[in-house]
This record gives C-alpha cells, sequence and structure tokens, in this order.
C-alpha cells in the first residue's frame, strides 16, 4: 500500500477533515479491496468490507497516530472487516465441519475443486485468513502479522494448524493429499 502521505494530510484526517478523509479513500480503495478480495475470495462480500473497513477507519480517527503508515493501519482494519464478514458468512450458512458428507468426487477435477473449496471454507475464519494470505496469495508473515496485530510465531502456529485441518478434512472427504 502507498505510504508515502504527508503528515498534513494524515494529521488532517486524524482531526476529523472529510476532504482529508476523502482523499485517502481514493488513494487507497483500489489496496484496500484487492487485500480484502485476497482473504474472502468474494467479489461482493468484498465491496461490502470494503466499505465497512473505511466506516471504520473514518470513525477510529482519533486513535490514528499520523507519524505511523496509513497503509498498515488500514491493512489492519481491512483484515479485522474481512475476517468479520468471514464468520458471518459461515454462520449465515450453517456449516459444520462434524456432521457434513459429502462423497468424495468421481468425475473430473472440477468436482476436485469444489471439495477442496468446502474443506476450505470449514476452516475457522482466523485460519481461514492465514491460510489464504501466507500458502495461496504467499505474502510475507511480517505483513501479515502486522494487518493482524499478532506476532510471526502465531501466524507459522496458525498456518500449520490450518494446513493440518485441511489434511484431515480432505482424508474426511475421501481425498488423500
Amino acid at each position: 500500500m502507498l505510504d508515502e502521505l504527508d503528515g498534513d494530510l494524515l494529521g488532517r484526517f486524524a482531526k476529523g477533515d472529510p476532504d482529508a478523509f476523502e482523499e485517502l479513500f481514493r488513494r487507497f480503495q483500489t489496496e484496500v479491496h484487492h487485500w480484502i478480495l485476497q482473504i474472502v475470495r468474494d467479489t461482493s462480500m468484498a465491496e461490502d468490507a470494503l466499505v465497512e473497513a473505511f466506516w471504520r477507519a473514518y470513525r477510529g480517527r482519533a486513535r490514528f497516530d499520523p507519524s505511523r503508515s496509513f497503509g498498515g493501519w488500514m491493512r489492519r482494519i481491512a483484515t479485522n472487516v474481512a475476517h468479520d464478514h468471514l464468520k458471518a458468512a459461515r454462520a449465515r450458512a450453517g456449516w459444520s465441519t462434524a456432521d457434513d458428507r459429502t462423497p468424495a468426487p468421481s468425475g473430473p477435477d472440477r468436482e476436485l475443486g469444489e471439495v477442496v473449496a468446502l474443506a476450505f471454507r470449514r476452516l475457522s475464519p482466523k485460519l481461514q485468513v492465514v491460510a489464504t494470505l501466507a500458502p495461496i496469495e504467499e505474502r510475507p508473515y511480517a505483513e501479515i502479522a502486522d494487518a493482524l496485530d499478532l506476532s510471526v510465531g502465531t501466524i507459522k502456529s496458525r498456518v500449520f494448524r490450518a494446513t493440518r485441518a485441511l489434511r484431515k478434512e480432505l482424508a474426511r472427504l475421501g481425498i488423500q493429499p
């Protein structure tokens, strides 16, 4: 994300200047949308999360330190919003990891992809986030740790747990990695 912003713009934003907020929104909306889309993997959900992320940023502007990175701060907010949207989608869909019985694919690779996607959706939202950003999007652990406000060790642990859970779920669905 762009972090080369003048301190005046960031200071005005922190003080509640709507023009400064609008300028930051114009500069960052594409990057924030892309970041969220990498996590949620759904365009409609990403658009909703984008609006909510900037709304949260605006509401929390007084807590923003203009001497710090606006991009890092926005990544953290966007990640939290994306995580919340994943949890809400999971609850609405009523996904279950214990009782669903999906038969193993018997046809082409398309069916295999659907089973893998199903197994991925059954991960907890916090594991989905790291599994998307680390092994799929190949983001550095340090960047993910900064966005989630966690240590690099915690990110590594969650990636390990996500990988193990995916293997277990795929085996349950009849797919051997």
